[in-house]
């Protein structure tokens, strides 16, 4: 009882403060809390480099819920900000507000459970659930989404608010390009139903909006037949141009004489190589990356990763397709490395190694990382001023590189991708850790990503950050080129008052000035982990 008290009390002050028009009950009913452990959860996510408090935290069991906030918000007096937070993990602080409320659309009692239409081959989904949730129960319909992302503890509303990109992109596009629907709460609290039919500009807008034009609380994601199990490869090359030939050949494949599955990532760590993933890698017969040639290269090599899928009933020609795709390829013929297992675990094979870093304490520590879309023209040039340059022999963390067709994305999208028909991702997915190197440090991986950036911009490369991250709208409107006037106004048409993700820096609420903007973000210090190298 007196819990209760105290919470009521603690919203009637919410009230004042941002003159909302709802009952104090009302607002318990949808779920609104000023529970510390909520609050405190909300202020921080998977990036762990800044920390902010939300004024409270929504638990919905409705996209009405969520429309009811919204539209109190559009409607206060004194105005808040909304913004939505799902896994919570974002790098830079973008699902966080410190002048409004926290919308935690993942969780337990939030939507409902994914529906999946077999006929029709689409499944409807929850804006908070989690990949992994959706594959689950497509699964028990023999069917699957055909883009993923690497791991699959995000949320769907988190993902297509971005792109959702993994190695299956060259083929289907990312996550984006495999939605039939949406259900959108506007930044004026209307509960939308959009498509390319219905209500396109708002459809369009929301796929890789970064959440400034509303929330998603329904998706209707494409379907396929889902395969059995995978047959997973790696090999290694030690020069740059034979690796990025290969992808790009892998990428211009159709039909069924193709992998299912490309990427990649560069490895100047030897013991990166022995420990990522490390089940392809035998710790009694360790790879030793002089051994491969990459002195003659700067020291560096370049592991091509590509998978198969198949049934139990095809098993037989699988090899077979496998050898005749692999003839054509030019990586080192000793450093072929195989492994099969069930479709299930591949896609699910990032979380395994998030479990064994949690188990040592070191999946909770800040994570400085750099999202870029390089185009082709200019990845040899970034092989070399970044690759064997910038970087060194130390990266505490992987660096995944793979390309994709322009083509497969769909430019009415918010997304911004260099102006080629094939660019790459390139992905520095580090750690820091305060273990006493220098160069595992926040600090020295912050300062080298500015570097990279700086050396991009010096020589003229026109990439394009994914999951961007600005502190000002100059940037922002240098990073949308001739996309920013069509997103600005689809800014002032679905959400005037700048009330929705706040935390991405893009617009500055209505109701604040802006020298109050730029001050939400507090830096947290880094806690103390043990003195081991990541492995993810």
């Amino acid at each position: 009882m007196a819990t209760k008290l105290l919470l009521t009390f603690a919203i009637c002050r919410l009230i004042v403060t941002v003159g909302l028009t709802l009952e104090p009950t009302e607002l318990l009913r949808l779920g609104l809390t000023v529970d510390p452990f909520d609050v405190e959860s909300a202020s921080v996510d998977f990036g762990l480099m800044t920390k902010v408090e939300p004024l409270a935290v929504l638990r919905p069991s409705s996209a009405k819920d969520v429309a009811q906030l919204v539209k109190a918000a559009y409607e206060s007096s004194h105005g808040f900000t909304v913004s939505a937070r799902g896994h919570g993990h974002s790098i830079n602080g973008q699902a966080q507000t410190g002048t409004g409320v926290v919308v935690q659309m993942s969780g337990v009692g939030s939507g409902g459970k994914p529906r999946v239409w077999g006929g029709d081959m689409y499944v409807d989904v929850w804006g908070g659930e989690l990949w992994i949730d959706v594959l689950k129960s497509c699964l028990a319909y023999g069917l699957a989404p055909k883009s993923w992302t690497d791991y699959l503890y995000l949320s769907v509303g988190g993902t297509l608010s971005n792109a959702g990109i993994s190695g299956q992109a060259f083929h289907h596009g990312p996550q984006i390009s495999n939605v039939h629907e949406l259900d959108v709460v506007t930044g004026k609290g209307e509960l939308m139903t959009c498509s390319k039919e219905q209500n396109p500009e708002l459809f369009h807008a929301v796929l890789g909006g970064l959440g400034q034009f509303g929330i998603i609380t329904r998706a209707r994601i494409s379907l396929e037949p889902a395969p059995q199990r995978v047959r997973w490869i790696r090999v290694l090359y030690s020069n740059f141009s034979a690796f990025t030939k290969d992808q790009e050949y892998l990428i211009s494949l159709h039909g069924n004489q193709k992998f299912d599955y490309v990427e990649g990532f560069v490895i100047v760590d030897e013991g990166l190589i022995n420990n990522w993933r490390s089940s392809f890698f035998s710790p009694r017969n360790p790879v030793k990356i002089s051994s491969l040639g990459s002195n003659n290269n700067g020291g560096v090599l370049y592991c091509l990763e590509i998978t198969k899928n198949y049934h139990e009933s095809t098993a037989e020609t699988i090899d077979q397709e496998i050898e005749a795709l692999l003839k054509k390829l030019n990586f080192i013929p000793t450093s072929v490395f195989t492994t099969d297992l069930p479709y299930v675990d591949f896609l699910d094979r990032v979380h395994k190694a998030e479990l064994k870093l949690r188990s040592k304490g070191m999946w909770e520590v800040p994570h400085p990382w750099l999202n870029l879309f390089v185009p082709k023209s200019k990845i040899a040039d970034f092989d070399r001023g970044v690759f064997k340059g910038i970087l060194g022999n130390k990266t505490s963390g992987p660096i995944l590189i793979y390309p994709m067709n322009k083509n497969k994305w769909d430019d009415k999208s918010s997304v911004v991708t260099p102006d080629e028909d094939v660019f790459y991702l390139v992905a520095f997915l580090r750690s820091a850790l305060d273990n006493g190197e220098e160069t595992q440090s926040l600090e020295y991986l912050t300062n080298q990503n500015r570097q990279i950036l700086k050396f991009c911009d010096e020589d003229g490369m026109k990439v394009k950050q994914y999951l961007p991250h600005y502190k000002t709208q100059s940037e922002w409107k240098e990073h949308y080129g001739s996309k920013w006037d069509r997103f600005q106004r689809m800014k002032m048409k679905f959400d005037p008052r700048h009330i929705l993700a706040s935390g991405q820096n893009i617009f500055t609420p209505t109701f604040l000035s802006s020298s109050n903007m730029m001050v939400m973000d507090i830096p947290i210090p880094i806690k103390q982990k043990a003195r081991e190298s990541i492995d993810f």
